[in-house]
């Protein structure tokens, strides 16, 4: 980063732009086709470094990605309003879950934070076995065979990566318990 960057930048380079791909593949994947991803993106960037301005904004992804679902609800709720072309319904969508508030969503996208930093902290190949096992459902043997790795090697990562994440969360709970 360049050293001219003002705190402020600093912060929106680290903490909500590398996110863009990702909210932008988010929206396009939820929401209509007529819906303007960048207006959406751009006003989500505006509202969520307004609260930054104000106070801490401690899961700045998480508030990203609601705001971002906000402003795109607004968005198609006034063009509907407007009767500008053939919007899906809100049930269409399956965007809204009314069985759970902001809060929740956005703790749990916390949650989900956290076991992602605990995952990225594992060793190279320990990292890899423990991703190929419990995100993409393979058997030891399967990620043996893919990785090349004897099967008690695989056990032996998958009990690293267990262990290492376990004790990394709770880290984070004692520290947010302090």
């Amino acid at each position: 980063m360049s050293p001219e960057l003002t705190g402020q930048s600093r912060w929106f380079a680290a903490n909500l732009q590398p996110h863009e791909a990702m909210l932008r593949a988010w929206l396009k994947s939820r929401f209509p086709s007529g819906l303007d991803l960048d207006d959406v993106i751009q006003e989500a960037y505006l509202r969520v470094f307004r609260a930054y301005e104000k106070r801490e904004v401690k899961a700045p992804k998480a508030f990203l990605f609601a705001t971002a679902r906000n402003v795109a609800l607004n968005a198609i709720r006034s063009a509907t309003v407007r009767g500008e072309g053939q919007m899906a319904t809100f049930e269409d969508l399956e965007i809204l879950d009314e069985d759970e508030d902001i809060q929740e969503t956005v703790s749990r996208n916390q949650e989900l934070e956290t076991l992602t930093v605990a995952i990225q902290s594992l060793p190279a190949r320990c990292r890899r076995v423990f991703t190929l096992c419990k995100v993409y459902g393979m058997t030891p043997k399967e990620i043996a065979s893919e990785l090349g790795l004897s099967l008690p090697t695989v056990y032996t990562q998958l009990s690293i990566g267990v262990d290492k994440c376990s004790e990394y969360l709770r880290s984070c709970s004692r520290i947010r318990t302090l």
